[in-house]
């Protein structure tokens, strides 16, 4: 499952690459818009293009809450769903059956990269990076609903492991949905059936345009993540699988 990214260190790369505006308080970008790593279960904002406004950049809050539970406490709500993923992310699969997911909207979560745990021998878990070749941003498709009182919470979609993220993710067998940049525009169009966003979940960004290799394990330690280094190449004995 993708429960946590890399963001950028600065907006005006998002906004040049999908040529959208921005909404937000345009202060100190380095400080508001670099996380190195985004733990998805600290729920904090990140900025999404939405369907409803597809050429603004809006900030968001990590983790999907039903409308049907809009009038919740938000930190009440992701306390109460954490060990199901405190809405982080929505199965595909699910998208038009579940009632967690109805009423949905579609966007877009731009990221530099994101990790994904890889289990070893004797349930070693190595935390791998995952980036475009070409250094492009990543477009990760997301839902999004709105709460009762105005605020935009978002879920990233997963879909059943292609061969590269099975080898890696290799215990939940998932992946998250990425949008080729072909499907950018079509995603954020309203009038989507069904078949047609299914389509493109189906049909997106293929393994061989993606690189990944494993990361230190100071991912799992909090603040110790937090550095730009956190994204270099790591070899651990315990690693029997080939990855490039």
């Amino acid at each position: 499952m993708c429960f946590s990214t890399q963001e950028f260190g600065d907006p005006i790369i998002v906004e040049r690459y999908y040529r959208v505006d921005h909404k937000y308080v345009y202060t100190e970008p380095e400080e508001e818009y670099k996380r190195y790593f985004n733990n998805g279960f600290a729920h904090h904002n990140s900025l999404i293009i939405t369907e409803e406004n597809p050429r603004k950049l809006i900030w968001a809050t990590w983790g999907l809450v039903p409308l049907y539970k809009s009038k919740t406490d938000l930190n009440e709500y992701y306390k109460e769903t954490v060990k199901y993923g405190s809405g982080l992310n929505a199965r595909s699969e699910k998208l038009f059956s579940s009632a967690n997911y109805r009423g949905f909207k579609k966007c877009i979560v731009p990221v530099q990269g994101f990790f994904e745990p890889h289990t070893a021998k004797n349930n070693f878990k190595i935390p791998f990076y995952f980036k475009r070749k070409d250094d492009n941003p990543l477009s990760l498709a997301g839902i999004y609903t709105v709460t009762d009182d105005g605020i935009i919470t978002y879920s990233i979609l997963t879909k059943v492991a292609t061969p590269l993220f099975a080898k890696i993710h290799n215990k939940k067998n998932r992946r998250p949905v990425i949008l080729q940049e072909m499907d950018i525009e079509v995603w954020l169009d309203s009038t989507l059936s069904e078949d047609q966003i299914n389509e493109v979940i189906s049909d997106d960004l293929v393994d061989e345009e993606l690189e990944t290799w494993p990361v230190s394990k100071d991912l799992y330690k909090g603040e110790a993540g937090q550095r730009a280094s956190i994204v270099e190449k790591v070899s651990y004995q315990e690693l029997e699988i080939e990855y490039s």
